[in-house]
């Protein structure tokens, strides 16, 4: 029963499969290899466009490179005041812009407020050069507590940061969760929504090691070569990671995953509905499922077998919990078990 994190499964048993394919025989490395040309054409099939795509091994450094791309003097990107980057990435995105700096932008349901987005990107006038400038913004889809931004909601926040000229990062650690949630292609969830650069998450939906930094235009990318470089993640033997992708793309695997994990969460979230022993923090929309749960019983729990992660309450919901009661995160996977799902809930009956 483990419900701790989509980082805990292994990988998909297809992915494994073309890892060991791969690995007999040479390639070109750095990504010159014909492998990570044909994923490269795969990305500019999927996002509908030609885009150019960049391999990394893990999320914090899609999302660290991405804002470095796009790096000012005295710089700060806006994020949601829980957002990943900003609370779980030890200061690699300030690290790699070499200072620029992560402001928080307040929001209910972990989503950024336009109009706090507003109030806070007004606090730097361009005329006042001790307070630093502007150079992004960020969303993250699905957020940190499991919602999402619905398509008229990213246009919206895109249309503020056209408005102040900041190109719009997506953290899509779990992109293909919100992706099939939502019912959407790659390309009307990004760019024609307005975002100009997506950090492709898909370690967590099933591969070993495999993340991309997408950039909707080409031109948006041309230092990011060296400063991937200079980041040690410009892999020599990248066709492992191509191989990944070749995968989980192949026949929509990826979205079958996705599918799943958001099925098993549902049946959670359902079954806790029904619990006398805990109930929903919030609907949640992906894989991700918050429950509030008293204390002793979640021990009892973990007793049983039971593996998750006990949660901060998010800012804008105080008075969530009593004093007796903790804030717990269930998160599904393609690796998730009905059954272990259905002994789960049984436990809480």
């Amino acid at each position: 029963m483990n419900f701790a994190s989509d980082n805990w499964a292994g990988a998909h048993p297809a992915i494994a499969q073309r890892l060991l394919e791969v690995s007999a025989g040479f390639s070109a490395p750095y990504g010159a290899g014909t492998l990570d040309h044909k994923i490269e054409q795969k990305f500019n099939e999927l996002f509908e466009r030609e885009v150019a795509v960049y391999f990394v091994s893990t999320g914090t450094a899609a999302n660290s490179l991405a804002l470095a791309a796009v790096n000012r003097p005295g710089g700060v990107s806006f994020c949601h005041r829980e957002a990943h980057m900003l609370e779980d990435e030890c200061g690699a995105p300030e690290f790699f812009t070499h200072g620029a700096r992560l402001a928080p932008v307040d929001g209910e349901n972990g989503k950024i407020d336009p109009l706090n987005l507003k109030a806070e990107i007004e606090r730097f006038p361009p005329d006042f050069v001790h307070a630093g400038q502007p150079m992004a913004i960020s969303i993250t889809q699905a957020t940190e507590i499991g919602t999402l931004y619905q398509p008229d909601e990213i246009a919206g926040i895109a249309q503020i940061a056209q408005a102040y000229g900041l190109p719009l990062h997506m953290d899509g650690a779990r992109f293909a969760n919100a992706l099939v949630a939502l019912e959407l292609t790659p390309a009307q969830m990004t760019w024609k929504q307005g975002v100009d650069i997506v950090s492709f998450g898909a370690t967590k939906n099933g591969c070993w090691c495999a993340d991309a930094l997408v950039f909707m235009s080409p031109e948006l990318a041309k230092d990011l070569p060296y400063i991937r470089k200079r980041a040690a993640q410009l892999h020599s033997k990248s066709r492992f990671i191509a191989a990944q992708f070749d995968a989980y793309l192949y026949d929509d695997l990826w979205l079958d995953m996705a599918r799943y994990a958001n099925a098993m969460a549902e049946r959670l979230q359902k079954g806790i509905v029904n619990s006398t022993h805990a109930r929903l923090a919030w609907h949640a929309e992906a894989n991700e499922i918050f429950a509030i749960v008293d204390k002793a019983h979640a021990n009892k729990l973990q007793e049983k077998g039971a593996v998750f992660y006990q949660w901060n309450p998010p800012r804008a919901k105080p008075g969530l919990l009593s004093q007796n009661e903790v804030l717990v995160r269930l998160v599904t996977c393609f690796a998730t078990e009905a059954d272990q799902v259905d002994r789960f809930l049984e436990l809480l009956r």
